[in-house]
């Protein structure tokens, strides 16, 4: 009876490499879903940060009665933007002319985000 019973405790190798292939499965299935999640939460908050920028060029341009503005003189501690701070390594561009389309590059090193505003 002893030794029965100390056969039969313990997982065999079959049911571990079963174990091993459903979690296979299931990161495999995971990792394309968060990795779109990462892309569309990067490009809501680059385009998030275009439209405070383009914000900031409109009241400079209403305050100032300019009809372009420079990055330097909307971002700063005294200015209209606090900071802009980058999610995926993107560029802004350095200067905003009103009415003109807002071109956001090098999203994450691979896309371009474009606002209008």
């Amino acid at each position: 009876m002893n030794l029965r019973n100390s056969k039969s405790k313990g997982f065999t190798l079959v049911e571990i490499m079963i174990v091993v292939v459903i979690i296979g499965l299931l990161a495999a299935m995971a990792i394309p879903a968060f990795q779109k999640v990462r892309v569309a939460s990067q490009d809501k908050a680059v385009l998030n940060n275009a439209r405070q920028m383009a914000a900031a060029a409109d009241q400079y341009y209403l305050e100032n009665g300019a009809t372009s503005a420079n990055s330097s003189s909307l971002v700063g501690a005294t200015n209209y933007v606090k900071a802009l701070n980058t999610v995926a390594s993107e560029t802004y561009p350095a200067g905003y002319t009103q009415g003109i389309t807002i071109t956001i590059t090098g999203v994450a090193n691979a896309r371009t985000i474009t606002y209008a505003p």
